[in-house]
């Protein structure tokens, strides 16, 4: 009789243990490769979703080559090993990129968080652009005044033809009139310095982002009382939720003179207060808040065409993993009080040409 014992089935017949061993392996075998197929899937999919949702705009198309010229890149110097190969495979080269927050009041949530107004349109209610320095270790970011007249140059329009030029006007009136493309153009033509890529969040994307890193801890300096905005704060440190935060970054009545530059202090505040809470929030760990987060951002993010894939998304995020809010500047574009109206502002030369030409 060979090594493999027989038995008496429960009809009568006569199995070999040897063979039952082997339909449990298959079995099991078979259950493992369906529960991979489908842990794939689900990967798939959630990747699916997530590229799904970024809008995004082709900037570069739309403006073409009337644009200040591109920082020159530094080739990154060479290495051996695994590391050093990953490493040099993400980007490294200084960049600006111009982030802007709508203030859309489209969809019931934007419209509630927005305090109501308008269901159709929308303005810069913040502009940034943050300067990552060659290397990617340090950044600064400078906030432009939403009431800062410029002149607007003539934008091209998706349906053709373009807008007209316009002579001292709000900065924030460029998204108005022309969108994504109109507002990079506009700051191009205020800071000679090229754009390499736009990010814009609205209300409703900024709020969920706070709430899905699990709220963030702000200090500061003043009381803060505003109606407008519905926030009242003590001087102090809080811990706030998303649309808390919200109100913070919106807040203008409250503190100081009431103008947008007080608005901004507190824009940087929280800016720099997100930052160390990314740092401090270990997401691989987390798998089911990393997608939360990523699921807000995706959906609320729209990009230019470069930044246009999760793919793309996560180089960018890679790269700046080491930027904390220590390696951080914060700083706002010299503006004096614009001499045709006292309730505006324009820019103070040549303080702000030198810092744009820091940027290059």
């Amino acid at each position: 009789m060979s090594g493999e014992d027989e038995h008496e089935d429960d009809n009568g017949g006569v199995t070999r243990r040897g063979d039952r061993r082997s339909r449990l392996l298959k079995i099991t075998g078979i259950a493992l490769g369906c529960a991979l197929v489908v842990s794939a899937a689900g990967v798939g999919w959630a990747y699916w979703q997530l590229n799904r949702n970024i809008q995004s705009v082709d900037i570069d198309s739309a403006l073409g080559d009337d644009r200040p010229a591109r920082a020159m890149v530094t080739p990154a110097p060479g290495g051996s090993g695994v590391d050093s190969a990953a490493a040099e495979s993400l980007p490294s080269g200084a960049m600006n990129i111009l982030v802007l927050g709508s203030d859309s009041r489209s969809g019931k949530r934007n419209a509630s968080l927005g305090g109501g107004g308008a269901s159709s349109g929308a303005r810069s209610d913040t502009a940034m652009v943050v300067h990552v320095d060659e290397g990617r270790t340090e950044a600064t970011i400078v906030s432009i005044p939403r009431d800062t007249l410029v002149t607007r140059p003539a934008c091209p329009r998706e349906s053709g033809g373009s807008t007209p030029v316009a002579y001292n006007v709000m900065f924030n009136s460029a998204y108005s009139v022309g969108g994504p493309v109109c507002a990079v153009k506009t700051v191009e033509s205020l800071t000679n310095v090229r754009m390499d890529h736009y990010m814009e969040i609205d209300f409703a994307g900024f709020a969920d982002l706070v709430d899905a890193l699990g709220g963030v801890t702000v200090t500061t300096d003043e009381d803060i009382s505003d109606e407008q905005s519905h926030l009242n704060l003590k001087a102090g440190t809080h811990d706030l939720d998303g649309t808390e935060a919200l109100a913070l970054a919106r807040t203008r009545h409250g503190i100081g003179d009431g103008s947008d530059l007080g608005r901004i202090g507190l824009q940087q505040t929280l800016v720099k207060a997100l930052l160390d809470q990314i740092s401090a929030t270990d997401l691989l760990t987390r798998p089911a808040q990393l997608y939360t987060v990523a699921d807000t951002v995706t959906g609320s993010l729209t990009t230019d065409t470069g930044l246009d894939s999760l793919t793309e998304l996560m180089r960018l995020g890679q790269s700046l993993k080491g930027l904390t809010s220590a390696d951080t500047k914060t700083v706002t574009m010299p503006v004096v009080t614009a001499p045709s109206d006292p309730n505006r502002v324009v820019a103070d030369e040549p303080e702000a040409r030198e810092l744009w030409a820091s940027l290059k």
